[in-house]
């Protein structure tokens, strides 16, 4: 059929307010139709463009080249040309614009695509007199713009593959309605051969999608997807947030656009070979998917990049039946190519999904050099993440020719016990050493010693499961030998952290259900269940995990470490709990475990926790049976532990037990001093310890009974805090309500408190106000009688002097008393 054509020419230069106008339009185009049309084919003449301009000028100017979409579904392909306004040189310059309508449902003549119309001979600058041929009634063969296509898109390499993703999404079916992508060249020819790329590169119906001007200086406005503009117009456009390719300027600092199948198509168009797009639009997959086209360019021998061939290796694991041999051939030779050297780990994954699922299904021939290629990645490239191939896969001449050429450098790095090895590398290592029938046995024993504190290690730094655990507990499915050593090394590890274990196995469950004793294992393993029915309940803990060990603390007394450090980890256990865990077995086992050192920290710990205890409640009585528990315990470790407990701590267990002896019993003489100097040997002391050894020593030097020479000792030891604690203990309650009731207590205070007038600078002003503060007001309370037996005491206890004495210091507080009670009458009076 005739399509009909439009002829429209602007205004003559000079004619102000005048606009352009159709000179011709041909049947079945509408008024409206012409309306929407006529600010499609308007021209600007770019800048700087002289009035008169020569015949070399004019022709240098850009044609506007376009198709557009009209909104009753009709096409237009137009093309605006500047032209000489009348003959000679000198006149003025307007434009031609010559349109072709093309109504819904009708292809282009020859089923063509627009921009072949590009070059068509047809186009004409000047409105006819009579019928001319149609401009897209092109001649057989290849349009004008497909011809250079390759040497174009080799000159554009740097822009091919942004341009080209940028083009397939505005050739989306979802983009109508979208801003144009621009294209900056000097020449409005080569965004039309931008556009021949396109045609060529996306699928038909995408591309009669792409409308398109090849020259506008108001792109923002532009009722096409893609538009061309001048390098002058580019810095606006970029101002107006559109995309913008500048392909006239400088190269881009990268050609990267994260679109695998942009990057595979500007690789095929830079190795000529635009042909590849037919044949990869015959393989299964989306219509932009990267894998169809990706296998193509390989196939074809054209260089890709990693993601490229990722792509490639990807779509063929998940098609493997859609090549044929040799197809599959070409691709696996492409993939494994020694010449490659940016192979990335998505790419290795996406390959190691292809081994397996050409595993079996294509001949060894086929699939080795993929299993070479991996083992060798997972050897010198640390991938910790491929999937290994299976171990049949290396057993012709081919995995001979790898275990001989990897095998010295697995070996070698076994050995290395320089440095801490990531579990998922050693791990690697193992599991190629048996693919490839590498002989371990040697270095074995090694690398699992250092490799189970590793496990722990990496396991703490996980908040869940780690990542290495499903390699682990394939390697070690595989490989009996490892199991049973990697299960030995973690349980001889177990006793110095078994906490750390017992959350490694929470997280990985080890299989050692077999004929191993692994009793510190079996006891890590038991903790997750006792602590869900048991509480905290630790010493039904206690007896539940160290029987999980199966095996007696006699027998194997690091048991004994393991349990406790599960029990009770970072804390110290009670009194209690301390007890039933030193009857859980012999000295001599708490020797070997070294579980003493925590039966010292429980003693220590509780004296401490008495302290609290009796500054928190009104009475001490049952802090005070807590220190004789603790000081009981203290006892049985230094006789049990004599050689083990030295320091500070020996210092503190005996200062307990001095502390009991003097609430309870008759310590050996010389305990004041004995209080002074086991303080300072275990420093630093609790400070409630401390306390209760002063409160201990104060109380005994308060009883009537103490030795006169612990108390002479204690005077004259100028111990400011000593003293400092026997003056509070004074001025209890308990020794005030004494002095008042028994008058011979109140005769040994005085005694006391006069005694040792120039013992130092601590002692003398303490007792003075102890004489004062506390004897005197008891004194003061007592009758006659009371008061004349104090002072017969005082004289039988010391002598007469001292008897004489209480009287003169009874009667000065007499005489205060008599003298406060006379100047009272005066000022009543």
């Amino acid at each position: 059929m005739s399509l009909a054509q439009v002829h429209y020419s602007s205004a003559a230069p000079g004619d102000e307010g005048a606009g352009g106008r159709f000179t011709a339009v041909g049947p079945g185009v509408s008024g409206a139709l012409l309306a929407e049309i006529e600010p499609l084919v308007r021209y600007e003449l770019p800048g700087g463009v002289p009035d008169r301009p020569s015949d070399g000028e004019l022709r240098s100017l850009p044609q506007a080249f376009g198709y557009f979409l009209l909104s009753d579904g009709s096409r237009l392909v137009a093309r605006s040309a500047p032209v000489r306004d009348a003959g000679g040189t000198g006149a003025g310059v307007r434009f031609h614009a010559h349109a072709v309508h093309v109504p819904p449902g009708v292809p282009l003549p020859g089923d063509r695509l627009p921009v072949e119309a590009w070059r068509s001979p047809h186009w004409v600058a000047a409105t006819p007199g009579g019928a001319i041929p149609d401009p897209l009634a092109l001649p057989p063969g290849p349009a004008a713009v497909s011809e250079g296509l390759d040497d174009f898109a080799v000159s554009r390499g740097p822009w091919l593959a942004a341009v080209l993703a940028d083009l397939r999404r505005a050739s989306d079916a979802e983009a109508t309605g979208g801003r144009p992508v621009v294209l900056v060249e000097r020449q409005c020819a080569d965004v039309a051969r931008w556009l021949g790329l396109a045609s060529v590169t996306l699928p038909r119906e995408s591309a009669e999608r792409l409308t398109f001007t090849t020259y506008t200086r108001r792109p923002e406005g532009s009722a096409s997807r893609v538009a061309g503009v001048l390098p002058e117009d580019a810095a606006a456009a970029r101002a107006a947030g559109l995309r913008v390719h500048e392909c006239a300027g400088p190269s881009p600092a990268s050609d990267g656009t994260g679109d695998a199948w942009a990057a595979t198509a500007a690789r095929v168009w830079r190795s000529r070979s635009p042909e590849l797009f037919g044949e990869a639009r015959e393989l299964p997959g989306e219509p932009f998917a990267a894998g169809p086209l990706a296998v193509t360019a390989l196939c074809a021998g054209v260089t890709l990049g990693p993601d490229e061939r990722a792509a490639a290796a990807g779509w063929a694991a998940d098609r493997p039946y859609a090549l044929d041999a040799k197809r599959t051939g070409q691709l696996v030779e492409a993939l494994t190519s020694p010449g490659i050297d940016d192979r990335t780990g998505p790419e290795f994954d996406a390959v190691g999904r292809l081994f397996g699922a050409l595993e079996g299904r294509c001949p060894a021939s086929v699939t080795a050099p993929l299993a070479a290629m991996l083992v060798t990645e997972a050897v010198r490239g640390g991938n910790g993440s491929l999937e290994l191939p299976r171990r049949d896969a290396f057993a012709g001449p081919e995995g001979a020719e790898v275990a001989e050429r990897l095998g010295p450098e697995i070996l070698t790095e076994l050995a290395d016990t320089v440095g801490s090895r990531p579990v998922a590398r050693t791990v690697q290592l193992l599991r190629v050493a048996r693919l490839l029938g590498v002989d371990g046995t040697e270095s074995l024993p090694g690398v699992v010693d250092r490799l189970a504190p590793v496990l722990l290690t990496e396991t703490a730094a996980h908040g869940g499961p780690p990542g290495f655990a499903p390699a682990l507990l394939e390697l070690l499915d595989e490989q009996f030998e490892v199991r049973t050593a990697l299960l030995g090394a973690l349980d001889r590890v177990a006793p110095e952290d078994p906490g750390a274990v017992a959350r490694f196995l929470e997280r990985v469950t080890l299989p050692f259900t077999g004929t191993q004793a692994l009793p510190h294992l079996r006891m890590c393993a038991e903790v997750p269940e006792a602590m869900a029915t048991l509480g905290g309940d630790r010493a039904a803990m206690w007896h539940r995990v160290l029987r999980a060990a199966g095996v007696s603390p006699f027998a194997e007394p690091l048991v004994l470490r393991t349990a406790a450090g599960l029990v009770w980890e970072d804390r110290a256990p009670t009194v209690e709990e301390a007890r039933l865990l030193l009857d859980a077995a012999t000295s001599d086992a708490h020797r070997a475990a070294g579980t003493w050192a925590r039966l010292v920290d429980a003693a220590l710990g509780a004296s401490a926790a008495a302290g609290t205890s009796a500054a928190a409640t009104p009475t001490a009585g049952a802090s005070a049976a807590g220190t004789d528990e603790a000081a009981g315990l203290a006892h049985d470790l230094l006789r049990g532990f004599p050689e083990e407990i030295g320091g500070r701590e020996r210092a503190g267990l005996l200062l307990l037990v001095l502390v009991r002896e003097l609430r309870t019993g008759a310590p050996e003489p010389g305990w004041a001093e004995r209080v002074r100097t086991l303080c300072a040997r275990a420093e630093p002391v609790e400070p409630t310890l401390r306390e209760r050894a002063h409160t201990a020593l104060v109380e005994r030097l308060l009883a009537p009974d103490r030795p006169g020479a612990e108390l002479y000792d204690f005077v004259h030891g100028e111990d400011a805090e000593l003293i400092a604690a026997y003056d509070r203990a004074a001025r209890t309650e308990t020794v005030r309500a004494r002095l008042r009731t028994q008058p011979a207590y109140a005769a040994d205070c005085f005694t006391v408190w006069t005694a040792h007038p120039h013992a130092g600078r601590a002692w003398p002003p303490v007792a003075a106000a102890l004489l004062d503060e506390v004897l005197r007001p008891a004194v003061r309370g007592m009758s006659a009688e009371d008061v004349a037996e104090v002072e017969a005491t005082v004289g039988r206890t010391g002598s007469s002097g001292r008897a004489e004495a209480f009287r003169d210091w009874n009667r000065s507080s007499a005489l205060g008393r008599l003298g406060r009670r006379i100047a009272g009458r005066v000022r009543r009076g």
